[in-house]
């Protein structure tokens, strides 16, 4: 681990640098995408993320009882520095991580985050990524996958962490990869260079331990997993994201999203809607609407965040409520922002619950900057 400032000072150098050491091909481009390899790192890509959502409840509570929210997410950052020296010290990338649990019973979130630099050594002893296949350590903190018949399962692991929490979870599939955008390839604004590489794992079912407030209990639930990488998401308009995964209650997954500028309009947008039986639908940019309702203020950030939403797709006009308030994420010192991040119930017109998942809010307290 390295001190927050010095972490600062390697940003503000990368950013200097960038400009002379971004690839000449560029690493997001159209093509298909090949597992196992894609499951794994992709260093030459500006920035790249596993994200881990979901809904646990006891293990032996009734089905459908959501008592927790969950998030475990892995960042990997090309810094643009130390091209060309071969030192093992070289600060060729960071890795960050943030885990939370909403505590819908207690009515708080609790969070925690990490950083490191990494030298690009696959077997760096605490802080590595691997290129082969979903594998990311950082300190204590583990997300791996295996295959598995059928498919794969993950495994999230935390170890003991000042926020007092940590899990072992082992997430499986139960539906092939859903592919974003077209196979793959996910338009994130008017810039064809604004894409990423994108691809999520809905309707993961989840089993394990949880460890909370001195208390270690066996929890099963859902969640939702997503996979991407790109040189370059924010057009110089966008000052962040709104963003949802959703798993609904009959076996289908809904994704929607919009980039948004600083008066709140969307200057793009997008998602999927994949059936029960597989197929999927894309929504195109202006098929998909977000519209704010009522909003909750920060004591921390000041950020004034919509908690409710009306979310018009292709699929129909839906209503989505955070259930609860405060699940707001300090990571300043690791990402450099405030952002929102929790679990939500996707309603249907009559207000009835149709699917639970994950909203994300960025660039509300101040502009994103990856």
């Amino acid at each position: 681990m390295i001190a927050r400032r010095a972490l600062l000072a390697l940003a503000a150098a990368a950013a200097t640098a960038r400009a002379q050491t971004v690839p000449s091909v560029p690493a997001v481009a159209p093509r298909a995408l090949a597992f196992p390899r894609d499951f794994g790192a992709h260093p030459d890509a500006r920035i790249e993320w596993w994200y881990a959502t979901g809904w646990l409840q006891a293990a032996d509570a009734p089905p459908g009882t959501p008592a927790f929210g969950f998030q475990v997410t892995f960042f990997r950052s090309r810094t643009g520095l130390a091209l060309g020296l071969t030192s093992r010290f070289a600060a060729r990338q960071l890795l960050f991580a943030h885990a939370a649990v909403t505590d819908l019973a207690d009515r708080r979130l609790v969070h925690a985050e990490r950083i490191a630099r990494w030298n690009g050594d696959e077997a760096a002893p605490r802080a590595a990524v691997s290129l082969a296949d979903t594998r990311v350590a950082l300190g204590g903190w583990h997300f791996e996958r295996s295959p598995a018949v059928g498919g794969s399962v993950y495994r999230a692991a935390m170890a003991d962490d000042p926020a007092g929490f940590g899990c072992r979870l082992a997430l499986a599939t139960t539906q092939p990869l859903l592919l974003q955008g077209e196979a793959g390839f996910s338009r994130k604004g008017p810039n064809p260079a604004q894409a990423s590489h994108y691809y999520s794992q809905p309707q993961l079912a989840v089993s394990g331990e949880l460890r909370l407030g001195g208390r270690t209990q066996a929890v099963r639930g859902s969640a939702w997993l997503d996979h991407e990488w790109s040189d370059s998401l924010l057009d110089a308009q966008a000052v962040g994201w709104d963003w949802i995964g959703i798993n609904l209650d009959d076996g289908s997954a809904l994704t929607a999203f919009r980039l948004r500028r600083a008066d709140g309009s969307a200057l793009w947008a997008g998602g999927s809607h994949r059936a029960p039986g597989g197929a999927t639908r894309v929504f195109e940019p202006d098929a998909v609407r977000f519209v704010p309702g009522r909003r909750w203020t920060s004591a921390a950030s000041r950020a004034a965040y919509p908690v409710q939403w009306t979310v018009e797709t292709p699929l129909g006009r839906h209503s989505l409520d955070a259930l609860l308030d405060n699940q707001e994420l300090d990571s300043r010192a690791s990402t450099g922002a405030f952002y929102w991040e929790g679990l939500s119930a996707l309603r249907n017109e009559r207000g009835q619950r149709i699917g639970l998942g994950y909203l994300e809010m960025t660039g509300y307290a101040s502009r994103l900057h990856l």
